[in-house]
């Protein structure tokens, strides 16, 4: 079964990759394989800062991707403490953390991982403060909240362990931004350690989605040793066999 639910989903990304690459949407050049670069990530940047709870919010976890680098750097100009997670989460403290107030230029900290990874202090799940909005990369999603990545997996590894912290929780807001063409009306396929987001963010369009599927915390049973032993964040959480 997990064979094909994962069969079914890397269908739906191969056909948005080509759908975006043939439409010439990716504003950093063709965007298979990748979490997309949109034309319009700046305006779904700016429309995301706008909603209420993106104003309250004093803490943001967000992925590193392109797409994404305004909401970083909206982030930190409103003085939001940001977290990112370290490549392929391969430290044992595996998140870096950027502190707007030691930041004096928001964009260019904001635009790569490169600046967090020469300078940006590494942190551990335990020392981190709970998270008021988790932003997702996407490549696909429909307006029930069911998104997905790129495959690789490790968003939802992230939000587990930030899940079984009790870091994020209930109140916390999960949003993506994407392109209107990553917006299917159709049903996604998903698994039960895939949490759902509560907000779509488009460049012309926000898109308020049902309650759905929080984030669990770490399902063991669905990771491969392999995963496990090459994060040192989830070899020293792993329980006692």
């Amino acid at each position: 079964m997990t064979t094909d639910i994962n069969s079914a989903k890397d269908d739906v990304r191969q056909r948005i990759w080509s759908l975006l690459d043939a439409r010439r949407i990716g504003r950093s050049g063709p965007v298979h394989g990748k979490i997309p670069d949109f034309h319009g990530a700046d305006r779904a940047a700016l429309r995301l800062a706008g909603l209420e709870g993106w104003a309250r919010a004093r803490v943001v976890k967000s992925n590193p991707d392109k797409a994404q680098a305004e909401v970083r750097a909206e982030a930190l100009a409103a003085g939001k403490l940001l977290y990112m997670a370290v490549s392929k989460m391969a430290t044992p403290e595996p998140f870096y953390e950027l502190d707007p107030a030691a930041i004096h230029d928001p964009v260019e900290v904001a635009s790569t991982g490169r600046w967090a990874a020469s300078h940006a202090p590494h942190i551990s799940v335990e020392r981190m403060h709970p998270v008021d909005v988790v932003v997702c990369g996407s490549v696909a999603v429909n307006r029930a909240g069911v998104r997905l990545g790129k495959g690789a997996g490790y968003s939802d590894i992230e939000m587990g362990l930030l899940a079984d912290a009790g870091l994020i929780g209930p109140r916390t807001l999960i949003v993506t931004t994407v392109h209107q063409l990553q917006v299917v009306d159709e049903e996604l396929p998903d698994s039960d350690h895939d949490a759902s987001v509560d907000v779509i963010v488009t460049p012309a369009e926000t898109i308020l989605c049902p309650p759905r599927r929080r984030p669990q915390g770490i399902l063991w049973d669905d990771l491969q040793a392999e995963k496990i032993q090459a994060i040192p964040a989830l070899r020293a959480r792993r329980p006692v066999q």
